[in-house]
């Protein structure tokens, strides 16, 4: 019987590939307000899966809330894998707020907050696959580092250094104000001193009588005590 060449199916099932590890890039991203709202900025700092730093981002936002420096932070991570096409990407942030919004698990029902996190799902949409965990704030330093750049930048803010030589032909600065001391102030009550000696007497018609010669002053409050 004649040998016939296996033809293949049009329908046979293919094998699911999955990305490889090296597909990924991982972001931690960060935002903040100083003021809330106040001066704000994001920062991010993208790597990829062997831990080499691809970017970091920092911008100043203007005068922002927390959370919408947080999902601008998040904004600017999407669009990074966007620009430069990579289609897997992890997010980690501090925000919980955020996080869960972006994961379903929270309503976002702040109008300021909805716009943004509905261009974060588009962008998201876009993606091969996405991924955000939440991490507290110590696990997020260089993000976080980052931010207050963006912020210090924004306030025109730079790192104080007092022992830089001063520049020759200009004044001193003025010594700082004192605080005034002050003149007088009341003495605080002795304890030791001995209590004022209690009078005694009667009532005689709606008349108070004051055993002894002791006259009492004008004005003064009795207090009359049942023996």
């Amino acid at each position: 019987m004649p040998h016939r060449p296996t033809i293949p199916s049009l329908f046979a099932e293919t094998p699911t590939l999955r990305p490889a590890k090296k597909d990924w890039i991982n972001a931690h991203c960060d935002g903040g307000a100083r003021g809330n709202p106040g001066p704000a900025g994001y920062g991010a700092l993208i790597q990829n899966d062997e831990g080499t730093v691809l970017a970091e981002l920092s911008e100043f936002l203007g005068i922002r809330t927390n959370n919408y420096a947080e999902y601008s932070g998040l904004l600017g991570c999407l669009q990074y894998a966007l620009d430069h096409n990579y289609p897997r990407l992890r997010v980690v942030s501090d925000s919980e707020l955020m996080v869960k919004q972006i994961q379903g698990k929270y309503k976002v029902n702040s109008p300021d907050l909805k716009p943004l996190w509905q261009e974060a799902k588009n962008r998201i949409a876009k993606l091969e696959a996405f991924e955000i965990t939440h991490a507290l704030r110590h696990k997020n330093k260089d993000a976080d580092r980052l931010a207050n750049e963006a912020m210090d930048r924004g306030m025109r803010r730079a790192p104080r250094d007092d022992t830089r030589p001063q520049a020759p032909n200009q004044p001193a600065p003025p010594p700082p104000k004192a605080t005034p001391y002050p003149t007088k102030s009341e003495a605080p009550p002795n304890p030791y001193a001995k209590p004022d000696p209690m009078l005694r007497g009667f009532t005689k018609d709606g008349v108070i009588h004051v055993l002894g010669s002791t006259t009492l002053p004008d004005g003064i409050f009795v207090k009359i005590i049942r023996e």
